[in-house]
């Protein structure tokens, strides 16, 4: 980008695109630290009505934060900074939009097991990456619930952002390996996932079965990840990769308990759907193909509810 000189202290115009959980807590917190936010969500949505209602993101606790809200990004506004927090398989409908956009830089955050493909799409120069280390809920009426742990920072792959960001009262660290560290992630997630949604619809914990075929994939995503990338990162992952099946599997067992993790973690449905679908796509086109790779990460599918 050429443009350098902008200063995380001076007001910036802001847009974000999904503004569920993570979406809104950056945008109570950038605008209170000053920037102009426009939220964008989708037509016809509930959220999109609750936020003309309140024309801000309001907290549980009745605080407020002004922004501006729209059903669609404006392709001709210079945006300084367009951050998209949506899921991974529901960015494709915007890529083209954020292409014609006349954004000075779009800033992806979320897990993502092809990033270079959302980089290649925007160009280098203009496309930055991250990934949200807060907690959120949003109530029936749309109020939000944040927690912000200084012990856990939201990572970026720009300087520039991780400024942003801590100024704007979110700990922020920058990560240099951003695009890597977002794919090696994805086996940890759809497991997670996994196993929180089989725990979530049964009202409890998931079974040692579906713990199993939960650790089973996760090795299995690593697989894939180490063949498509030639190593894991960070060492976190390599370690994780190293452990025996079984313990994995304990492990997913035991947070599939934890009420609150549980419930988090299953709102990521679709996510996991979609993720285990990626990896398993990139086996079956790996030469040679990992026919025993690409059954482990299917079986992390959750499986359609009958009725």
């Amino acid at each position: 980008m050429d443009d350098a000189s902008i200063k995380t202290q001076s007001s910036l115009s802001i847009a974000i695109l999904g503004v569920g959980r993570i979406g809104s807590t950056f945008a109570y917190q950038l605008s209170k630290a000053g920037h102009q936010v426009t939220v964008i969500a989708r037509t016809g949505s509930l959220r999109l009505e609750q936020l003309q209602r309140d024309n801000g993101i309001v907290l549980h606790t009745g605080e407020r934060a002004e922004v501006r809200v729209a059903d669609s990004l404006d392709e001709q506004t210079v945006y300084d900074l367009v951050i998209v927090t949506t899921l991974a398989h529901q960015v494709n409908p915007l890529l083209p939009v954020l292409q014609r956009s006349r954004a000075k830089c779009v800033h992806f955050m979320f897990v993502n097991f092809e990033p270079e493909r959302l980089r290649d799409a925007l160009g280098r120069d203009r496309c930055t990456f991250g990934m949200p280390a807060v907690m959120a809920t949003l109530d029936e009426a749309g109020r939000l619930k944040p927690t912000i742990n200084s012990r856990q920072k939201t990572m970026h792959s720009d300087q520039r952002w991780v400024d942003l960001f801590s100024d704007a009262g979110v700990p922020s660290v920058l990560e240099t390996e951003m695009l890597l560290w977002l794919s090696c992630h994805v086996p940890f997630t759809v497991a997670m996932e996994s196993v929180s949604v089989a725990g979530h619809r049964r009202g409890g914990g998931a079974t040692w079965v579906e713990a199993m075929n939960g650790a089973r994939g996760m090795h299995a995503g690593f697989t894939i990840v180490k063949r498509l990338k030639s190593r894991l990162y960070p060492r976190s992952k390599s370690v994780m990769a190293s452990l025996p099946v079984f313990l994995i599997a304990l492990l997913l067992w035991f947070v599939s308990r934890i009420a609150p993790m549980r419930e988090l973690m299953a709102t990521g449905l679709n996510e996991c759907r979609a993720l285990a679908d990626k990896m398993a796509v990139a086996s079956d086109k790996m030469k040679p193909t990992l026919p025993s790779a690409t059954q482990a990460v299917l079986k992390m599918k959750p499986v359609e509810e009958s009725g």
